[in-house]
């Protein structure tokens, strides 16, 4: 498995002042976990974003500060700017190695359903993340969940389908479906749907301009 390293600083920055620390294009962080002092950090912007990329939030990633001896880390939550989008802020944590930990994991569906490209199906994706257990070791980025086995309408894939990787087990019920494929409409439901009748929205926009126009009215009195 690839080991996926970030370097960080100590930073005394807080508060207001942390703008000047995200204009010199550093992300401010913290890093914290069981039995472990919290410490403010910051992080290149570009160097994360592409860690982040590699890691998600459930693979383990190297964390060097300042030159010290690596920590094991899951990038536990990442803050964005509202409007922007940009990264404003990220919490570490650091991980026990030999205590089992509990997260959600990425289900990435690969291969191709019968049900879908011969019969003309919908993939219907119940669950995109599983909740599991496991030991920092054994996390993965993702789950692959192959969709071959959907041959007809009638097949579905269920949390306890899934080959998990070693010394992981899931935590969702195991008859909880994950993926389906939905018919597509027949043509009685599509032709019913074409003589729906449209609402006349002119009609609409009069009704409510006359009741603005009581309101109005009746504010006045």
């Amino acid at each position: 498995m690839e080991t996926i390293t970030l370097s960080a600083q100590q930073r005394t920055i807080t508060g207001k002042k942390l703008s000047t620390l995200r204009a010199q294009k550093l992300v401010p962080a913290v890093l914290y976990g069981h039995k472990v002092e919290n410490r403010l950090l910051s992080v290149p912007v570009v160097a994360f974003d592409k860690t982040y990329e590699k890691a998600g939030e459930s693979a383990l990633v190297d964390l060097t500060i300042e030159g010290s001896a690596p920590v094991k880390v899951l990038i536990h939550d990442v803050s964005r700017n509202p409007v922007k989008g940009f990264v404003e802020h990220v919490d570490f944590y650091q991980v026990n190695m030999t205590e089992k930990l509990e997260t959600e994991i990425p289900l990435v569906f690969v291969g191709e359903s019968r049900a879908v490209k011969e019969l003309g199906g919908t993939l219907v994706k119940s669950i995109e993340e599983l909740e599991v257990r496991c030991l920092p070791g054994d996390l993965v980025h993702e789950i692959t969940v192959d969709i071959s086995s959907l041959l007809t309408f009638e097949d579905v894939i269920k949390v306890k389908d899934i080959v998990l990787p070693k010394g992981m087990e899931a935590l969702d019920d195991g008859e909880e479906v994950l993926i389906s494929v939905s018919e597509p409409a027949s043509e009685e439901e599509l032709a019913a749907l074409d003589e729906k009748p449209v609402e006349d929205v002119t009609a609409v926009e009069v009704e409510k301009k006359g009741k603005e126009d009581e309101d109005k009215a009746e504010d006045k009195k």
